[in-house]
């Protein structure tokens, strides 16, 4: 009986790698604690449980803001998309350094972002909330994502 559960465990481990493993078509599912990341998410937390209204919060550098507008969607793992909605940029940009931007939506500091993700509930346990860079160019060397998991059930 020990045998069956931990050869279920196992599955289920590789399963779940094998689910976040990016691939180049889809959005870098970022390690927590990386070292000046582009993003960074407050809430939801890295594999949080999610329920409808869910609340997104944190902030992103403000070079991937277009107008003030950062993309967000959340998929299912299926990669439906449950929901999909323009986060507008809070505030202002963090205190500027000497990297010689100036004020606006065009620096390299983070900008803080809140907004509200609305959706069904949706058929699969999990999922993940993908934060895109704004790319109004349409040039694919200026596309970038950021996504982390979350669960729904």
């Amino acid at each position: 009986m020990r045998n069956i559960v931990k050869v279920f465990l196992l599955v289920a481990l590789a399963l779940a790698v094998l689910y976040f493993a990016p691939s180049k078509q889809e959005p870098e599912v970022t390690p927590e604690g990386q070292e000046n990341p582009e993003v960074i998410i407050d809430t939801p937390t890295w594999g949080q449980l999610v329920t409808s209204p869910m609340q997104v919060s944190g902030k992103a550098r403000g070079t991937w803001y277009f107008e003030a507008n950062l993309p967000a969607r959340l998929e299912d793992q299926d990669g439906k998309i449950l929901a999909q909605k323009g986060f507008q940029a809070k505030g202002d940009p963090e205190p500027q350094t000497s990297s010689g931007y100036g004020a606006g939506w065009m620096t390299e500091e983070y900008v803080p972002f809140e907004d509200v993700l609305e959706f069904t509930q949706p058929e699969t346990e999990f999922g993940r909330l993908i934060i895109e860079k704004d790319n109004p160019s349409g040039l694919p060397e200026h596309d970038a994502s950021f996504a982390i998991p979350v669960k729904f059930r």
